[in-house]
Formats: structure tokens, C-alpha cells, sequence
């Protein structure tokens, strides 16, 4: 194990790093002195001006349907949290009319502009959206007597801020119902910002999702969050300001300065999930119809279709861009061809009765032509991307070689919607690839290759040394060659981490493909490395607690134990206990052997070291806080709530074998 993947020990501290609440900066060393952004290369600027003499200017459409039906919005721009302190700030993400500076891709920077425009949209009458206040939109439809939200957003604050404005401008009128299109936290985590939850359990507002909601909005990114939520950081830019050498868009959504306080992360249980396509449910005089669509773009996802409006929702499955088949935070690969299949269901479904189609992120699209198009069209990106990936891979073709290769037809391509302002075709295709064959392409020489620092040194040493790397990156840089100065340069800083003239000429390479990049999470990922590089510390990651912690299941809790647990401190160590929860109806029968963690739920073993009996209805928390440090055993011994039956010591020796993981190892160095 290398330095930089060496675990950090401690408690089992819940770490659930769910792209929510920022902390501050990681521990740092002391910063160099600042370096200003580079200007774009000559080999820059040619690019975006070849690219731009390719795209699609003339088609307008999307210029008019973001700016279709605005009716105003915050009149400072800014959305401060109870205590006043400012959550987003609007005014930061504008970005400016006019074409692209030649620091940002042309096709990136007009998503930039549609993107960043914010406020209260009327889709139709009684059917509005809020856009830009956040990453997603938040749609609201008017009932007979109150509002339905669609997708609360992902911090309780931007949601209250939109509702705001809905009543302000609509109407003063209560929230009868929540629908959560699917399990990500950008349509969620907003919620307590427009409902009160002794509201929702006294029956007065209703909470709609699909079905397997809860379990993956609390579960899906638990494993894996540490590393996830490191990832996330470069994804999204959390470091870089805004600005035309900065983010610029998150592609999906605007791009907002960080430094501002972190937002509330909220989640209110469904009260209804929807379990089949076509059930139908009316709200508050509304009716909706229902299409489930799981293991598309969240694993718990639905469309749905409003016959009153004749207004057709697709959630997440649709967008103004082309989506990640496996997002660069990392994930289980998504089905392309099954999220192909669910557009075309949709659009036999609905497609000859809908007249509008809105979507979770993006803009509106009016009339039956165009929307039956837009599907169809997007559909087939989809399809085609899955078919000819699994072709050439079928010829022999691995992920890379796939990627270089493939490409959309014109037809497609020339669609804004299929451009790859978010995702990619080089990353989507890499993403079927695993899908279907794994990380390991068939050729015996990449079936054991050497660690990373280990291939550097030896590569390095035999290009001749450092100084012949950095000369040999030099010349491809001022040639504009920068995918291969940064192949180079990688090798090098893995090799010699502290070699600075290695680390700012990467640098400046990754800064180049940045400002050359049509996506905008390829954009942040670039910069963020160049800026990790010159600052020398960590961009900042984001935290999740709150709702999303307590609604996580206790078997869910205990696989994240099971793959902190060090197996070095649990070499000699043998234990089991039974955990008892009685309010939550809950037992779980835990072993600790041969360096592994095993749970079974609803089981016992009268044989086990000890059983556990947390009482009360705050027993399932109060085990959340025991295993997270917040509270200990004699504490909650003495208060009452937790007996101990057996080995008194038990508890103590579980709570040492695990690590907690750093949230800041090392991306773009060692």
C-alpha cells in the first residue's frame, strides 16, 4: 500500500460523504504563491474556432425556450440561511452575452449562458418551473387548492427561496403534496425547505416517489462516498471560481461560487411510492400517470405525464445535453440501452397525447412535433452510443480504442440536446465497454500491471531521467500537444511528487485541456487539477449528515463498517453481538472473523459474546452516534438506553478495528 492510500485509523465514524453540506478546506501545506490562470495556447484557440466554424449557431431554439414564460426572480440574487449568512449568491453565476473568450469551449459556454439564467418560469397555465437557484429545477403545479412540488431541489434554503417566490407571485397557497422524480440529492434535499415534516406525518401532504426511493437516496453512495466525494470536488470545481478561466457550468446546471455557507441537506420520507408504470394518483384535484423507469439515470427514477396539461415529465431521463453513462464521481454503470428503451416507452406512452415535455434539469420544449423529436432523437444518441460501443467492441476494440473511434452521426451530433456538454461519447463509451468486459481490455501485459508510482520511476528512468521527460513535455506543450504533455508530466510528478518546474508545466497542460473541453465536468476536472497542482492542497469536498444519515439503515451502517475494517488490527481478534433495536423492530446478529465483518438481519445467536439492547424511540440514533463518536457506551448506559447482556468489553474492541478514510488522498499526485 503507497503512502497516499494509507487509511487514516480512527473510530467508525460515519463518513457518508454524500455530495451535500461543505466543510472547510482540508489541512493543507503552506500554499506557494498564487499563480494566475494562463492564457489559451495558440493551439487552444485554433481548436475552439475549429470546433465553433462545426456547431449548429443557426439553431435558436433553445435560446427561446430557457427564456420562454420568465416572470422575475430574486431582486438581489442572493439566498442567505437562518442565520443570515450567505448559501448563493445568483449574481456570481451569470455568465456574460456574447461569444466564447477563447479560454472556454464555444459549445460549453452557450450551455453556460442557458444554464445560468435564473428565476420562475410559467411552463403553462397553473404549471411553472424556478431554474438556476440550484443544480436542478424545481417544478411547481397548481392544484385546486394548494402546490405540488416536483424535485425540492438540494438545499432546504434554494427551495424556500423558490417557493418564495412562487407566492409571492402566484399566490400565498399551501403544499399538499412532494413528488421526488428519483434518489438523487439535487431532487430531494431541499425538501424540509417547503414542507414541514409534522405536516407530512399528520396526513396533510403527501410525498411521492418511485419505488426503492428511500433505500437508494440514503444507501446508493454510502460504500463508496469517501472516494466519491473526492472525486465530486474535481467533478464540479468545488475550488475554482466562476469566470471564463474557472468553471463556467456544471453542464447539467450553473456553476456557483464556493466559500459561501454550507446549505441544509434535508430528507422527508415518501408517504407513497409508485410501484408500476401507468398508476395513476390524484393530488389535490390533479391527476398523474406514472411510468417507472429504474436503473436509468438514478436507480429509483419515474416519469410522469399530466393529462390536464397534457404535459409529459421525464425526470432525468431527458436533457438539454448528453448525460453520463457513468458519472466521472464514479458509480455503478448506468444501462445505456435500457435508458434508451424507457424514451422509446415513453414516447409510445405519451407521445401522441403530450403537447409539452419539462425534465428535471434544462428547459421546457413545446409542441407535439418537437417533443416527439427531441425523444426520438435523444433516444437514438442513446441507442447508438450502446450499439456501436458493443460492435467495435465485439471487433476486437477495447474501451480506449473504442473511445477514440466512435462518434455520432451528423444528424445526431448536430442536435443540441445530444451535445456532450455534460457527458461525453469517449467516457459513455468506456462505460458500455465496462459494462459489458471489465477494466481489463484482453491483452496478458495489462492483466498485472505495475502501481502507478512504481511505473512512473521506472518509466522516468527509462526516458532518460527527468530532465529528459520535462524536456520532451516541454516541446509538446508549445506544440499544443497537451494530451501528451500531460501523459508525460503524469508520469513524471507520480515519480518525483516534488519536482515543481514537473508539477506547474502539468499544471499548465491540464489547464489547456480544460479551456478546450465541451463538457463541463471534463472542464472542472482539468482545472481542478491544475489547481491542486499550483496550490498544493486539496480542493474542498462536501459532507452529508442530517436527514440523509438518520433515515440510513442499520444494515446499511454496518456494510459501511464492514469495508472500513482494517484487517491488520483485526488479525487476532473474534467477537460477536447481537444487536437489538426494539422500536425499530430491528435485530442484527454481527461476527467479527478472520478479518471480516458479517451481519444478518432479523437473527440472533444465543451463543454470541453479547447482546445489545438499545431502548427507546431514539434507540436507532443513538446507535448512530455511538459508532460515529458523537456519544459512548457508559454514556448511553447511564442514561438507560443502552443494556449490555455479556461481555462488557465488546463493544470497545469493535470500535477499534476500523479506519477512516481520508477525504483528501491523492488525484493528480501521489
Amino acid at each position: 500500500m503507497t503512502a497516499r492510500h494509507r487509511a487514516r485509523a480512527g473510530s467508525a465514524a460515519l463518513c457518508l460523504l454524500i455530495a451535500t453540506a461543505m466543510p472547510p478546506l482540508a489541512a493543507a501545506k503552506t500554499p506557494p504563491p498564487p499563480v494566475s490562470p494562463r492564457a489559451a495556447s495558440p493551439a487552444t484557440v485554433q481548436a475552439q474556432q475549429a470546433l465553433a466554424a462545426t456547431l449548429p449557431f443557426a439553431d435558436r431554439q433553445d435560446i427561446e425556450f430557457a427564456s420562454r414564460g420568465f416572470l422575475g426572480t430574486l431582486p438581489d440574487g442572493r439566498i442567505r440561511n437562518a442565520a443570515g449568512a450567505l448559501v448563493r449568491d445568483l449574481n456570481d453565476s451569470a455568465i456574460p452575452a456574447g461569444e466564447a473568450p477563447p479560454e472556454v469551449n464555444p459549445s460549453l459556454w452557450r450551455n453556460a449562458q442557458l444554464v445560468s439564467k435564473h428565476g420562475l418560469f410559467q411552463v403553462a397555465d397553473g404549471l411553472w418551473q424556478v431554474r438556476g437557484f440550484d443544480l436542478a429545477n424545481m417544478t411547481i403545479i397548481r392544484g385546486q387548492s394548494g402546490y405540488i412540488i416536483v424535485d425540492p431541489l438540494t438545499m432546504a434554503e434554494t427551495a424556500r427561496a423558490a417557493l418564495d417566490l412562487v407566492r409571492a407571485t402566484q399566490g400565498d397557497r399551501p403544499v399538499v403534496a412532494v413528488i421526488y422524480t428519483h434518489s438523487h440529492v439535487d431532487h430531494y434535499g431541499g425538501a424540509r425547505g417547503v414542507v414541514d415534516p409534522a405536516d407530512v406525518a399528520a396526513g396533510r401532504v403527501q410525498v411521492i416517489a418511485p419505488k426503492g426511493f428511500l433505500e437508494h437516496a440514503v444507501s446508493e453512495n454510502v460504500i463508496a462516498g469517501n472516494a466519491m466525494s473526492r472525486r465530486a470536488a474535481y467533478m464540479f470545481g468545488y475550488g475554482l471560481a466562476v469566470g471564463a478561466t474557472g468553471t463556467v457550468s456544471a453542464g447539467i446546471g450553473p456553476a456557483f461560487t464556493r466559500g459561501t455557507a454550507p446549505g441544509t441537506i434535508s430528507l422527508v420520507p415518501p408517504t407513497r411510492e409508485i410501484s408500476r408504470t401507468g398508476e395513476t394518483v390524484t393530488v389535490d384535484g390533479v391527476t398523474i400517470e406514472f411510468q417507472l423507469t429504474p436503473d436509468t439515470e438514478a436507480p429509483a427514477e419515474m416519469n410522469f405525464y399530466l393529462p390536464a396539461w397534457k404535459a409529459l415529465c421525464l425526470a432525468e431521463n431527458a436533457n438539454g445535453a448528453m448525460h453520463n453513462i457513468l458519472t466521472p464521481r464514479g458509480a455503478l454503470v448506468r444501462d445505456a440501452k435500457g435508458w434508451a428503451d424507457y424514451l422509446t416507452q415513453a414516447l409510445r406512452l405519451y407521445g401522441d397525447r403530450a403537447e409539452l415535455v419539462f425534465t428535471s434539469h434544462y428547459w421546457p420544449r413545446w409542441g407535439n412535433a418537437v417533443l416527439r423529436d427531441y425523444i426520438a432523437s435523444h433516444r437514438d444518441a442513446y441507442k447508438y452510443l450502446h450499439d456501436q460501443s458493443v460492435r467495435l467492441m465485439n471487433m476486437g476494440l477495447n474501451g480506449t480504442e473504442i473511445a477514440e473511434t466512435i462518434r455520432l452521426p451528423d444528424s445526431l451530433a448536430r442536435r443540441w440536446f445530444n451535445r456532450g456538454n455534460y457527458g461525453t461519447m469517449s467516457h459513455n463509451a468506456k462505460a458500455v465497454y465496462q459494462r459489458y468486459m471489465g477494466w481489463y481490455d484482453g491483452n496478458p501485459v495489462n492483466l498485472e500491471p505495475l502501481p502507478p508510482e512504481e511505473a512512473s520511476r521506472r518509466y522516468v528512468a527509462a526516458m532518460g531521467g527527468a530532465r529528459a521527460v520535462l524536456a520532451s513535455a516541454r516541446k509538446a506543450h508549445a506544440a499544443g500537444d497537451d494530451r501528451w504533455a500531460a501523459e508525460l508530466l503524469g508520469r513524471l510528478v507520480f515519480a518525483e511528487p516534488a519536482n515543481r518546474a514537473a508539477r506547474d508545466l502539468l499544471a499548465d497542460a491540464l489547464e489547456q485541456l480544460g479551456y478546450r473541453a465541451e463538457s463541463g465536468p471534463w472542464r472542472n476536472i482539468y482545472l481542478s487539477g491544475a489547481w491542486e497542482l499550483r496550490q498544493n492542497r486539496t480542493v474542498p469536498t462536501f459532507q452529508a449528515g442530517g436527514d440523509a444519515a438518520r433515515a440510513l439503515p442499520v444494515a446499511s451502517v454496518l456494510d459501511l463498517l464492514a469495508v472500513r475494517l482494517n484487517p491488520e488490527r483485526a488479525t487476532d481478534q473474534t467477537l460477536s453481538f447481537n444487536l437489538v433495536i426494539p422500536a425499530a423492530h430491528e435485530r442484527h446478529l454481527v461476527r467479527v472473523a478472520n478479518s471480516v465483518l458479517v451481519h444478518e438481519s432479523d437473527a440472533d445467536d444465543p451463543q454470541a459474546d453479547a447482546t445489545m439492547v438499545l431502548e427507546g424511540p431514539m434507540g436507532r440514533l443513538a446507535f448512530l452516534g455511538l459508532i460515529s463518536g458523537q456519544t459512548t457506551a457508559a454514556q448511553l448506559m447511564e442514561s438507560g438506553v443502552l443494556k449490555i447482556d455479556g461481555d462488557p468489553t465488546v463493544l470497545a474492541r469493535f470500535a477499534t478495528l476500523f479506519d477512516k478514510p481520508p477525504a483528501d488522498f491523492g488525484l493528480v499526485m501521489p
